[in-house]
């Protein structure tokens, strides 16, 4: 069965944008996946297809109604998916949630606008809210765009080397060792000499410390959480 996104925004012109490039275009043009747009503003209320009201209780900004979001959901989602909604409220994205919504058929996404949308339809429909990262966004549409891309290249056959993704930062918890290739030197700088040795098992304890000593120096948050896990 193919994978599949259903995206509920009110501006489909962004889609599938940069998705139908590189590795996510490849894989969407071979049908290893599909993308369904709707268009929030065709649920819109009244002559002027009014989508959000202010909040209340007062505050700037405007939220998206519940009522218009129900219709919307109901008539474009399916049942048996799980419907994400990109908050800066939501749990943290990681490479575990992206690859557990990988395993299973697809997902329905909200792109949420303005001051977000009514917490009665996250109630609801039991939405699950993610966040991309402590920072605001425009809207749900890029950080949409960011979730698929990371999600799409775990498909099967849609990465060339299965080997690439057991290596990749994240993968087992720490971030990625450093990468070379030819020249061996460059501009008086040498690739490291362990490298070209051919002692395999030299060569994956050096890319081991690697890791480990570069997630200690950068992310050192990666080895609490890696040690809680264990």
């Amino acid at each position: 069965m193919t994978w599949s996104a259903d995206i509920l925004t009110l501006y489909p012109e962004m889609f599938p944008g940069p998705l139908d490039k590189s590795l996510s275009g490849k894989a969407l043009e071979k049908g290893i996946w599909s993308l369904n747009t709707f268009d929030l503003k065709d649920y819109g209320l009244g002559p002027h297809k009014s989508v959000d009201e202010k909040p209340s209780g007062g505050g700037p900004g405007m939220v998206l109604r519940a009522d218009v979001l129900d219709s919307a959901i109901n008539d474009c989602f399916k049942k048996d998916r799980p419907v994400i909604y990109f908050s800066p409220k939501g749990k943290p994205l990681d490479q575990e949630m992206i690859e557990r919504f990988s395993v299973i058929n697809g997902v329905s996404i909200i792109c949420g606008h303005f001051e977000g949308i009514d917490q009665r339809i996250i109630d609801l429909h039991d939405i699950e809210e993610i966040s991309v990262g402590d920072y605001i966004l425009s809207g749900g549409e890029i950080a949409t765009i960011v979730f698929l891309d990371s999600l799409v290249r775990l498909l099967p056959n849609v990465l060339g080397n299965g080997d690439s993704k057991k290596i990749e930062s994240f993968t087992d918890g720490l971030l990625e060792y450093p990468q070379y290739t030819k020249p061996n030197e460059f501009k008086g700088m040498k690739i490291p000499d362990i490298l070209l040795s051919g002692n395999h098992k030299a060569i994956k304890e050096w890319q081991e410390n690697q890791s480990l000593s570069l997630t200690k120096l950068r992310r050192p948050d990666l080895i609490t959480k890696k040690k809680d896990k264990i």
